[in-house]
């Protein structure tokens, strides 16, 4: 052990007692361990989980997928309110009276603008996950939310809905960007048992931030022709929360070793995550990585085609990522207020009933964060998206006869949120650290770029092309949605590996021998 690492230890402020004896630890290196080294050591082997870990997961995940979820639903509830300002601001400068398609055609633009920002950011991450890092990407993300603030504040004040658009714009690169760096970053800082738990908890705070722009747009709170404006602008939030947070935390060791070549600040990190010293396993582990790392050429976007062991993933990552968001769960959720209406309640009665459903998302994706590592990847996709078929088939039968029947309304309903709660056991988290397990460190960052700018892609195709489609076909668009359901479902059957407790030298052979087959 060298002298400098020694003095390192020994000035470093000490959190607590356990410390005081990792410490002495590195000093008597050659001293046999004491008990109580040993004793905190089976402790955090035995757990993975600790303090530390918990509160690096927190200011990656807190500070970016909010922004991810927050945006997303943010527009809905004061969507009546911007749509008549944008009226108004449109009439004072024409002199015209404005007419009603010309509002939804600017309001539309402003809503769907916010996925073709996720496709630009999407398609960045590679770039500025191997230029900045993975915490350093994600910190460097958070310029875009602060000028997104500076953009939708000032909007009405400046009477300029162009202002709005712009801002939606930056904070889907935003949103694109952290869907790609932050899930890359919880699975490199994860020990192998809990990386699916860690990874699901991307998906859990969007389904919380979702919920959260529901009641904070609710009319009683900020809701309202004055403060909406307010409404938009407490995307920054989050933001503050992970500027001031993630700083304390390491950049993923799996980064500073594989692709920067830094053992000794990739091992200070990883012991700094699992709170002991005791990470020769994982550094041996990161260390025969990165030795074949070296032997092999860096994986440029053409080689993701062309090489078979890295086609396969990424062909099965793309589909992943078209069969979370062609799964049918924006439709379900923008047609859920209207299913409730149907079911004759009132419009107060809707809304709440709308964030009962939201807080049946969270609840079952929290669910789905244990039993992701017991049950595995695999058999939540199937259990989710063969669930989803049928409750989807029934939902259409209903929704015909949901005007003339009471009984069919209600079983909408029923329907809806079964509908959610299968979403939540696996399609809504799995697809976004699925890709992170699939790929080695020098393929993760560009085949992330591509299945997320995917995602992204097909979220754009929902959000412009189920409007349409519904105004054709009615409640029969859902059947569109459970063919594709049906198709994707044999896929993962199929295609799809289970990747639990699994090394990612493990899943890249696994691969390597379908190549060959």
């Amino acid at each position: 052990m060298e002298l400098k690492t020694i003095q390192t230890s020994l000035v470093t402020p000490m959190t607590d007692v356990r410390d005081y004896f990792i410490r002495l630890d590195v000093i008597y290196i050659g001293v046999k361990r004491s008990t109580p080294i040993d004793l905190f050591g089976s402790i955090n082997s035995s757990l993975g989980l600790n303090g530390r870990l918990a509160f690096a997961i927190a200011a990656a995940a807190l500070g970016s997928s909010f922004q991810h979820g927050y945006n997303t639903g943010v527009v809905n509830a004061p969507q009546q309110l911007i749509e008549d300002w944008i009226k108004d601001l449109k009439t004072n400068r024409t002199g015209v009276p404005t007419e009603k398609t010309e509002v939804t055609l600017i309001w539309s633009l402003a809503v769907s603008i916010f996925c073709v920002g996720g496709m630009i950011g999407g398609s960045l991450v590679g770039w500025v996950a191997d230029r900045f890092g993975r915490k350093g990407g994600l910190l460097l993300n958070n310029i875009l939310v602060l000028l997104t603030v500076i953009f939708e504040g000032s909007a009405k004040a400046a009477k300029s809905y162009e202002m709005i658009i712009v801002g939606r714009f930056l904070i889907g690169i935003n949103s694109g960007l952290n869907a790609g760096l932050a899930p890359m970053y919880l699975a490199e800082i994860s020990p192998v048992h809990l990386r699916g738990a860690v990874g699901t908890v991307y998906q859990l705070v969007i389904t919380i931030s979702i919920l959260v722009s529901q009641i904070l747009g609710l009319e009683q709170i900020l809701g309202t022709a004055e403060q909406w404006p307010l409404l938009l602008c407490l995307t920054i939030v989050p933001a503050i929360f992970q500027m001031c947070t993630l700083p304390f935390c390491p950049e993923s060791p799996k980064y500073l070793l594989l692709s920067r070549g830094k053992d000794m600040d990739a091992q200070r990190g990883l012991s700094w995550l699992r709170g002991t010293i005791e990470v020769h396993d994982e550094m041996e582990e990161m260390r025969a990585e990165y030795e074949s790392v070296k032997l092999v050429p860096k994986v440029t976007l053409r080689e993701l085609f062309v090489n078979p062991t890295l086609r396969i993933p990424l062909f099965i990552s793309i589909m992943i990522m078209f069969a979370q968001q062609l799964s049918g769960i924006n439709a379900v959720m923008f047609f859920s207020t209207k299913i409730f209406r149907m079911a004759q309640l009132d419009k107060n009665a809707a809304q709440n009933a709308t964030m009962g459903v939201g807080a049946m998302n969270v609840l079952m994706t929290i669910i789905s964060l244990v039993l992701v590592e017991k049950a595995g990847r695999k058999t939540l996709l199937l259990v989710g998206f063969s669930g989803m078929f049928v409750d989807t088939v029934l939902l259409a039968i209903c929704l015909v006869f949901a005007e003339t029947s009471q009984a069919a309304a209600y079983f909408s309903i029923v329907l809806v949120i079964m509908f959610v709660v299968l979403f939540a056991t696996g399609p809504g988290s799995i697809p976004w650290f699925l890709v992170s397990e699939l790929f080695s460190q020098s393929a993760r960052p560009s085949a992330t770029s591509i299945a997320i700018a995917v995602n992204w892609t097909a979220n754009f195709i929902v959000s412009i092309g189920f409007l349409p489609l519904q105004e054709v076909l009615g409640a029969y668009v859902f059947i569109i949605f459970a063919v594709l359901q049906l198709f994707f479902t044999i896929f993962i059957y199929k295609k799809v590996p289970e990747t639990k407790n699994k090394t990612i030298e493990e899943i890249s052979s696994m691969f390597r021998q379908r190549s060959y087959e």
